[in-house]
């Protein structure tokens, strides 16, 4: 048995089944939706892909008897060698998110054609009592809910869909907007989050919830207590060289251009200082070499990590890090590329030496960096 099915027969069990699926935003928006259920008090149990920090623990087993909801980050990825199929297909859903869908995990899907599949296929099991909440500004999203059996919500930011957002504002620390479902405002809100893609992954979690039947006054006050799940633009420290130290789970193109978006919203007038570690099954090979390129607009300095285990793809196939460093370097970025030898030591000699006030030094990766963050965070304390 997978694990997916152990999920789905010892977790989910007869609970009524909330999914959240997509390329971008799993972790977040599964978090949301899990803490606006806390708040309205109908939540029995979670599994997230993350540790959200609101209940300090990626997994809550449910202790109840009497059925409930369960939410679990549906991930596209395969359940197990012997089962290709996509986790998200063992979970069985009643209410689906579907934030996006791109092209990733190159290694067992051969196109988006291939990945479009298993997304319908998911939307498929999704019975016609239930409910699907899909991104409006996503066409592709769009394009596999076509054949939906259940009722389809939107959400987005295009004005067409049926959830949306107006009067956006940011302050210190939360972006405040209002709700809107079918051209009627529901009320202000605030969340603790940046970036309007932010704002998307909220506004699914909220159509998910008041389907459940969370009130909104419930939700309101779940967006305001939200925290952000750990390495989602989780903040390492400010220190006193006035340098700020992130770390961000991003490793997609997409969401390292959203994720830079919104720190560079956040943090006006200061300069960005991008450090990508090329290690997911895709970004090590030369898929996305020219989106690589254009995902780092919004910061002045950018440090490449060297190609994780690049011996698995010949050279025709791999990350071409020069030619990303050509590229880059042609847009008037800073570049530095991190060697073999001595590394992450060398990106911290680099920084060091590179380092002005107000810098914001954002780390991009799936995976650890080689203890990079640490490393960075003592740098910074012995400046201090």
């Amino acid at each position: 048995i997978s694990m997916p099915e152990l999920v789905r027969h010892e977790l989910i069990g007869r609970h009524t089944s909330i999914v959240v699926a997509g390329t971008h935003g799993k972790t977040t928006t599964t978090s949301l939706a899990a803490w606006l259920l806390e708040a309205g008090g109908l939540l029995q149990g979670f599994l997230i892909g993350g540790i959200p920090e609101n209940f300090g623990d990626g997994c809550r087993p449910s202790g109840l008897s009497e059925p409930g909801f369960f939410v679990t980050e549906g991930d596209e990825y395969y359940s197990a060698f012997f089962d290709k199929r996509s986790k998200f297909l063992h979970y069985r859903p009643d209410i689906a998110i579907i934030n996006n869908v791109e092209f990733d995990h190159a290694d067992i899907f051969d196109s988006l054609d291939d990945i479009k599949k298993s997304f319908r296929l998911l939307v498929n099991l999704v019975p016609s009592n239930g409910l699907l909440v899909v991104n409006a500004d996503d066409p592709v999203a769009i394009g596999v809910t076509d054949k939906a059996f259940c009722r389809v919500e939107t959400f987005g930011m295009n004005g067409k869909a049926d959830w949306t957002a107006t009067d956006i504002t940011t302050e210190a620390e939360s972006t405040v907007f209002t709700v809107v479902r079918d051209g009627e405002s529901l009320g202000r809100v605030s969340v603790p989050l940046f970036g309007n893609y932010n704002v998307m992954n909220a506004l699914a979690a909220t159509a998910a919830a008041i389907r459940a039947g969370v009130s909104f006054e419930s939700i309101t006050k779940g967006l305001a207590t939200f925290k952000r799940p750990k390495r989602r633009m989780e903040l390492v420290g400010n220190y006193a060289s006035g340098v700020t130290l992130i770390e961000d789970f991003a490793h997609h193109p997409t969401a390292i251009r959203l994720t830079l978006g919104a720190i560079a919203e956040h943090y006006p007038d200061r300069r960005i200082v991008a450090c990508f570690e090329p290690r997911s099954n895709t970004t090590t090979r030369n898929i996305f070499q020219r989106e690589l390129a254009e995902c780092f607009n919004d910061a002045s300095v950018v440090v490449l990590g060297r190609v994780n285990r690049p011996d698995r793809y010949s050279p025709e196939k791999r990350l071409d890090t020069v030619q990303l460093c050509h590229e880059l370097e042609a847009k008037d970025k800073r570049i530095f590329a991190a060697g073999i030898d001595d590394y992450p030591n060398d990106i911290i000699r680099f920084i060091e030496a590179e380092q002005q006030p107000g810098d914001v030094v954002v780390l991009l990766s799936n995976g650890s960096f080689n203890g990079l963050k640490a490393l960075l965070a003592e740098s910074f304390e012995k400046k201090s």
